[in-house]
Formats: C-alpha cells, structure tokens, sequence
C-alpha cells in the first residue's frame, strides 16, 4: 500500500513539475490579451474602439519554459484586415516563436466623399468629411487627416459617403507636357540652371524628358516641384 502511495506521489510530482517546466496556450492566450488590450487602449486614445479576441490555441501547447515576459507584435497591419496575425515569442535562454490569428474589429474616424466625386478632381476640405466606420472592414486603409488628402486627384468616379482609401488618390503632376520648367544640374553645393521644356506630365519623384531650351537636347530629369526639374551632374 505504502509502495502505491509513493508511486503515485512521484506521478503527481512528476506532471506538476513538467507542467512548470513548459509555456502553456493558456499563458500564450494572456500575453496576446495583455498585447491587444495595450493595442486597445493606444487607439482608444485617437478616439478608435478596438475589439478584439485572440484566435484558439491548442490546449496540448507545451513550449520551452520563457525565463523572460513573452513578446508579441503584430505581423499584419490590423488597419486593414480583421483578423491580424500576432507573432508571440520568447526571447530567453530558449527561444521559440510561434503565431496566433486574432479578431480585431476597430471602429473610429475615417475620411469619407461628402459629395459625389469626378475622375481628375482635385480634392478640397468642402468634399471630404469625417464619419465613425469600420476602417480595418477594407484591404486598402484608410485616411485619418485632411492634411494627407488636400490637393490630391481623384483617380476614378467616388460616391457620395465612400470611405476615401489611398487608391482612390493619386499625387498631381507637378509638371505638364508642354510647360516651361526650370532645369536645375546639381552636384553637392554647386548647382546650374537653365531653362527647358516638359515632354512629358510628371509629379513630384519622377522622372521626365525635358527639352534644354539652350541646347535643343532632350534629357531625363526629376521632378523635384511644380514647374522645377533636376539632373544630377556628372
């Protein structure tokens, strides 16, 4: 009797201490609580309302013991899908990683078309508005400010009360086929300028064919500002 009773003492002391030795899903499961209420909190400050619930972990985990507080972050952008993925992982003498899918639905802010608007328009503070959506419901993200979208151009025909996305958007061109820019060749502090002709429309970053107006040679240039282009110099 008293060799049953030991035995099983062993057993139990046994399970208990390989149960202490492992990172279990419930502990998983806390840390991504703890990472996505922190998350919550954060947004709740911009006036977002984040919730969210950490997908299933299987019960039967058992990871290396952590000697440190596990890290998670996010591994896609949960301002554009509803379930983000979290990476957890442990950072001790031990390492391991492992991911866990989340249901994060965040609510707050988002520009939308206050009027409907045209292919080509260029937007101003009268036909944007601020509305509470969804804003992670769409792939494309969304915007937070008018500063990001004044003077940007409509790229195709929007509805009134759509949520403005940046591929609705694209950047004006600064530079249009036929406009007299001004040819700036720069190299460090020494700089040349001249003057040119677009042959081509481009914004602000890209690149263009210009004509030298002096020279009648047609270059590749930058556009660096409206009616500005810029060659680096040999």
């Amino acid at each position: 009797m008293r060799t049953l009773i030991f035995a099983f003492i062993l057993l139990i002391s046994g399970t208990s201490a390989l149960a202490a030795g492992h990172t279990t899903a419930e502990q998983v499961r806390q840390a991504s609580i703890r990472f996505l209420g922190q998350f919550a909190a954060e947004q709740a400050a911009l006036n977002y309302k984040v919730d969210f619930e950490p997908g299933t972990i299987d019960k039967r985990l058992a990871l290396a013991q952590c000697s440190r507080p596990l890290d998670v972050e996010f591994t896609s952008d949960p301002f554009r899908t509803t379930r983000p993925s979290l990476l957890v992982s442990c950072q001790g003498e031990q390492p391991w990683r492992m991911y866990v899918t989340a249901k994060v639905s965040i609510h707050g802010p988002a520009l939308v078309a206050a009027r409907p608007l045209a292919r080509g328009e260029r937007i101003s503070a009268g036909m944007i508005s601020t509305e509470a959506v969804k804003v992670n419901a769409s792939r494309r993200g969304i915007i937070r400010t008018p500063a990001e979208v004044i003077g940007m151009e409509v790229r195709r025909p929007v509805q009134t009360g759509t949520v403005i996305t940046p591929d609705i958007l694209a950047a004006p061109d600064a530079v249009e086929r036929g406009d007299h820019v001004i040819i700036t060749a720069q190299s460090g502090a020494f700089s040349v300028s001249s003057r040119g002709k677009a042959l081509a429309n481009g914004s602000i970053g890209e690149q263009v064919l210009v004509e030298n107006l002096r020279s009648s040679r047609t270059i590749k240039a930058r556009v660096v500002a409206p009616g500005h282009v810029e060659i680096p110099m040999q």
